[in-house]
């Protein structure tokens, strides 16, 4: 009997996704050695040890900036999120942060939690303060959208639902996104559009070189002055030392993120929430089983989906011997792999290539098994960086 999987996990991860690896054939837990791969939320993995026995980590969540995401792609191992899986819980946090900006909800909390006196004397101070609050309602009201992706097509769409007219804007929405997307959402052709036409804005791209400071001082100037702007993406995409400037300048009415930061703090302007973007049970759960579900298919078939350094690698099994392997995305590999194999006797049954950007992949079905000479003979191929020969149980 085969030697059981190893799965360590960074965070508490919720039980019904560690659910998904059957106890007959994997050991999982926090303390586990030579761990086959890493279920993590949001420990900081970047000056972590990794052991070179991790052939795969999970990210229970969509953000991958805690994980060494080019250190793995240098072993060959996937580094697995969970997009969407949280898209309902930041939908409706979106949708509270809509409300709350637009009705002065917060400002008027604390006012009444400065109040003092008998109800008489509450009841005056009510009355004579709570004009200060008043707010406007959202049917007519623009909302744009920066991001087109599950969350940012939840959240036009119920923004649509709830009488506003949405503005949207992403250079890189993908087929099956603009297939979700409401047709009542126009289309924008920059940020700087969004930001001009709208009188609330919210942001929901994921954090790379290209959106650091996405939302910059020269683009805060574009809003209009009693504009909202809502950050429930990442905390790096907007300026904050920008944006207190234009908050003081009067350049924009209110912020309103998830993300806490000291140029921030105390701001009478600022709503920041303590990250509760994907903090439900519901999204808990889901990311859990999503990804476990991924490092799980991966470990037992070598399939890839939802991989933020390789692309998606999916071939249903067509024999009991499978080799995976992962490569530099360089000419000729195929060919030096079908050589290597044909060399071995043995015959190719099916085979699937795929790549995106520097990574490529392999999946190789045979007729018959696998001899260890030719995973040593592949392993050693100029820009392999992994092989891994996946029997059926």
């Amino acid at each position: 009997m085969a030697e059981p999987l190893k799965i360590l996990t960074l965070n508490a991860i919720a039980a019904v996704g560690l659910q998904r690896f059957p106890k007959d054939r994997y050991s999982v837990g926090a303390d586990v050695a030579a761990p086959d791969g890493i279920l993590v939320r949001s420990q900081d993995m970047h000056k972590m040890d990794i052991p070179v026995s991790v052939k795969a980590i999970g990210r229970a969540g969509a953000g991958t900036n805690n994980i060494p995401v080019d250190k793995m792609s240098q072993r060959g191992a996937p580094v697995f999120n969970a997009p969407g899986a949280n898209a309902n819980a930041v939908k409706e946090l979106v949708i509270a942060a809509l409300l709350i900006s637009a009705r002065n909800l917060v400002p008027a909390v604390r006012f009444v939690d400065g109040l003092k006196g008998d109800d008489q004397a509450l009841h005056k101070q009510v009355e004579d303060g709570k004009k200060h609050f008043a707010g406007i309602e959202l049917p007519g009201r623009t909302l744009g959208v920066i991001g087109l992706g599950k969350i940012g097509s939840l959240v036009a769409d119920a923004a649509i639902k709830l009488g506003m007219d949405v503005l949207g804007y992403d250079p890189e929405i993908t087929v099956d996104a603009a297939w979700s997307l409401p047709a009542q959402v126009r289309k924008a052709h920059s940020i700087e559009e969004v930001l001009k036409a709208s009188d609330f804005v919210t942001i929901h791209v994921p954090l790379i070189k290209a959106t650091r400071n996405l939302i910059n001082a020269d683009r805060m100037q574009l809003l209009r002055k009693a504009a909202v702007l809502l950050n429930f993406s990442r905390d790096g995409i907007v300026d904050d030392g920008a944006l207190v400037e234009a908050l003081n300048a009067k350049k924009l009415r209110a912020y309103v993120c998830d993300f806490p930061a000291e140029k921030l703090a105390g701001h009478p302007q600022v709503v920041a929430l303590p990250h509760l973007g994907a903090s439900t049970r519901e999204a808990e759960d889901n990311c859990a089983v999503m990804v476990a579900e991924q490092v799980r298919d991966f470990l037992e078939h070598g399939t890839i989906r939802n991989a933020v350094n390789f692309a998606d690698a999916v071939m249903p099994r067509e024999s009991n011997f499978r080799v995976a392997i992962a490569n530099a995305n360089v000419p000729n590999m195929v060919g030096q792999i079908s050589t290597a194999m044909a060399n071995a006797g043995l015959n190719i049954h099916n085979m699937l290539n795929k790549s995106r950007g520097d990574m490529a992949y392999t999946l190789v079905d045979v007729d018959s098994a696998v001899p260890d000479s030719l995973i040593a003979e592949l392993s050693a191929i100029s820009g392999v960086l992994s092989v891994r020969y996946l029997p059926a149980h």
